[in-house]
Formats: structure tokens, sequence, C-alpha cells
């Protein structure tokens, strides 16, 4: 099978076998060219099926010398596995030559975190005699509340709140749906926006049931719920490097630091490994401490 075809091929089967959304089957389309590009610079030639793992062992190597970080590469090879997957599930290649293909060392960055002062400052700093500060409040409550990504807060649909039972539907990576409950502050905050605010709003036609919505009735963009991020903080003068997803971050940390169980936060936030949602375990030495004098039988 030539590389054209067995490129159509896997992203027909990461459309329609793995329900992938569009963004990642594009993501995954952009790192196999990467290998097909390197495979039509060779001298000797090679279709995907005759690629040996020294074959793709150089590939990395060739990756490697054009500068791209560790994470990137990693990400690639994550691509090149699922592709010589499809490859032995068709029954194109008798071995997957991309089993012991090694992926590198990857030195996680902690990410930066609120403290809940700060996120009181922030939330306190909006300016609730606009209509649109009535909503931005509740964008910040739900984002910090629900630990939701950008996407998932944007694409929120006013029928998947339910808050006789405080939980929401939240469709993330991958379109994978999750429920995640919310109550207290990000749940007032919603109902206010929602009774009070948006019911005075003339709603763009296909945009009835998103719940974030700009003054022109359309949904809001990514970019904005950045920009909102950003004059916040300066304007309550943080100088961390804060985006949208650094209060999922703090979500995160502050749900761990409190004592939750990580499987439950791993759920909540939708990672699909269990060693994605470890980062969060970077609690500070004080809270360790005072964990292992509560706890441990000797002390």
């Amino acid at each position: 099978m030539d590389w054209p075809n067995a490129i159509k091929g896997f992203k027909a089967y990461l459309k329609l076998e793995r329900s992938l959304a569009p963004n990642s089957i594009s993501a995954y389309s952009k790192d196999l060219d990467k290998l097909y590009q390197y495979a039509d610079l060779q001298i000797n030639k090679k279709y995907p099926t005759e690629f040996s793992l020294q074959d793709l062992r150089d590939f990395i190597n060739w990756v490697n010398e054009l500068g791209m970080i560790p994470s990137t590469q990693s990400r690639i090879i994550s691509g090149i596995k699922s592709f010589y997957k499809y490859l032995l599930i068709e029954d194109l290649i008798a071995a997957d030559p991309s089993e012991l293909l090694e992926t590198p060392k990857i030195q996680r960055k902690l990410p930066d975190t609120l403290s809940i002062y700060d996120i009181d400052k922030m939330i306190a700093a909006i300016d609730l005699s606009k209509p649109e500060g009535t909503r931005n409040k509740a964008i910040l409550e739900v984002m910090y509340g629900c630990g939701l990504r950008v996407s998932e807060l944007t694409e929120l649909k006013l029928s998947n709140i339910h808050p006789e039972i405080e939980f929401i539907k939240v469709t993330g990576k991958g379109s994978k749906e999750r429920l995640v409950p919310i109550g207290g502050e990000a749940l007032k905050a919603l109902k206010i926006w929602i009774e009070q605010v948006r019911v005075h709003i003339d709603i763009k036609k296909g945009e009835e049931d998103l719940v974030f919505l700009n003054r022109r009735g359309s949904r809001l963009s990514r970019v904005y719920i950045f920009m909102l991020v950003k004059q916040l903080a300066e304007l309550t003068g943080l100088r961390k490097t804060i985006s949208p997803h650094t209060f999922r971050h703090s979500f995160a940390t502050h749900l761990v630091e409190g004592g939750a169980d990580l499987r439950a936060v791993q759920e909540m936030l939708g990672h699909e490994s269990i060693t994605t949602t470890e980062i969060y375990t970077h609690l500070d030495r004080e809270y360790l401490k005072s964990t292992i004098i509560e706890f441990h039988p000797r002390n």
C-alpha cells in the first residue's frame, strides 16, 4: 500500500472506528505527513508497510536533528504507533515495527496555579454593573468550579446543565462526554446569568442552546476568554503568566491538596491516563508534612 492510500485509510479509521474529532484527526495526519516526507527523501524509498523498527528510529533521529522538542517528538511517536496499530488491525502488516519505539523522556513543567485569594480577587474585579459582567463572572466561576477547558466552556449547552442534581455534561477531547459536578458559587453565578441577563439577548439562529453568548447573540470565541483572563490579571496586579487553562490547573491542584482521590480528579478533568493527572500531585512540603504527621501510624 502506498503512502497516500495508507494515510487516507488511517484517517477514515480514526473517524469511523475511534470517533475522533476533526482537530485530533488533523493532528495525527500532520504527524504522519512528516513520516511520509522523511520516506520520500530517502534514496531507498519504502512504503509504510515496509518500514522496520530501525527505519522508525532513524526517522526520530531525523526529527530530533530538525530541532523538534521532546514533547513534539513524543506526540509524533504516539501518532506513528496509532498508524501502525491501524495497519496491523487491517492485516496490512504481520508485525508492528513501532511496538518497541521509545518515547523521549519529557521533563514535565509544573503548571502555574492561582491561589483561592487570587481567584477571588479576579472575580471581584469584574464590573457587575454591565450585562457582560454577569456573564464574565459566570465564566470564571464555571472554569474554576468545574475545571473546564476553553473549548468545553464555549461549547457548553443549556440542555446539558442539570441544576437539580448539580451536574453538567461536558463534551471534551475526541468528542468524549463526561459528567462534572457543579455547585456553590458556579451554579449560583450561572443561574443569574441565564435567568436575568441571557433571556434578554436576541439569539442568533443555531446558537439557542449555547450557554455563553456575546451581546449579538453569537457564541463566544476562545480568543475572547483568553483576553478576559489577561485583562483581569492585569487589573488585579497578578504577575504570573495566566491563561484560561490556569483555572483548570488551579481547580485540580486545590482538589488534590484538599485530599481528593486522584482517580476522581482524573474523571472530572476528562484525562484518559492517570499519569496526566499525576502532575497535580506537586503538593507543597508543609501539606505533605502535615499529612504524614496526621495519618502515619508511627506518628
